[in-house]
């Protein structure tokens, strides 16, 4: 199936007029690609989330928006609540995030309640840790979302560390944790000189199919990473690439990694 007939899902993208790019470079790669929704991730260190709020607004039944709060203020489960009344359809936490007082967990127990995702960006280390685990096993009814391939694809040593990838891999055994899959290059290395059409290096990891095996098409959603992407392989290659390394799965599971799964998860508004 061409991916045209599918609804594409754009699930990890950033739109700011501070930091990377307006929205409207994130729509003209979309509409280049057949891209027909995309969800807004909330870039590191901005708690003002206007802006992705405003995108919504002006582009209606296009974008997600998935905020991110001041954890480290005692209101910040009051102002996730009325983020979400205002139509957040997720929170961007780190596996560390914990809340100030009585309850540390403040912050993952009210998106829970809420009923929004959590996209959850982190180390692969953190991700594989203990205490991880306990916190994920807390809250069965909380969506959580591993960004950027579990951090298996940062090109550092832990990516070849087998004990951290097992670890990564067996959040599996929670029902509630999903991953994302990102473009090709944020795990493997650029070919240069490029002559070959392929842009990287071979052989290329075989991270893609050990999260296919490890989580299957009903817990992976595609992101490209835009606009950082565009300083590695580009969007177009970005979506083109994993859709190719997925050929040969079924429609049904294709149409899941590219549009169903962060739909469910993360619903357009």
């Amino acid at each position: 199936m061409p991916h045209h007939a599918m609804i594409v899902v754009d699930s990890h993208c950033h739109a700011s007029p501070v930091w990377y790019e307006p929205v409207e470079s994130l729509l003209y790669e979309m509409e280049q690609n057949n891209v027909a929704h995309a969800i807004l991730i909330q870039i590191n260190g901005q708690t003002h989330n206007d802006y992705q709020f405003d995108c919504l607004a002006r582009y209606p039944g296009r974008f997600a928006s998935v905020v991110t709060v001041d954890t480290n203020g005692s209101d910040a489960p009051d102002d996730l609540r009325r983020l979400a009344d205002r139509g957040a359809s997720g929170v961007r936490l780190r596996p560390e995030t914990r809340s100030p007082g009585d309850d540390p967990f403040a912050i993952w127990r009210t998106a829970e309640q809420l009923g929004i995702g959590v996209s959850c960006i982190g180390k692969a280390k953190d991700y594989a840790s203990d205490d991880f685990s306990q916190l994920i096993e807390q809250f069965p009814d909380l969506n959580v979302v591993l960004e950027h391939l579990g951090s298996l694809g940062s090109k550092t040593p832990e990516q070849t560390d087998e004990a951290i990838i097992a670890k990564v891999l067996d959040l599996t055994r929670f029902p509630n944790v999903t991953i994302k899959v990102p473009g090709l290059g944020e795990f493997c290395t650029r070919a240069i000189p490029g002559d070959d059409p392929f842009p990287f290096e071979r052989p290329i990891p075989i991270l893609l199919e050990r999260v296919y095996d490890a989580f299957g098409p009903d817990r992976m959603m595609w992101g490209s990473d835009y606009p950082p992407v565009s300083g590695r392989e580009g969007y177009r290659n970005a979506l083109q690439l994993p859709l190719e390394a997925f050929a040969a799965k079924s429609d049904a599971a294709k149409a899941r990694i590219f549009g169903e799964v962060a739909l469910r998860i993360f619903p357009v508004r």
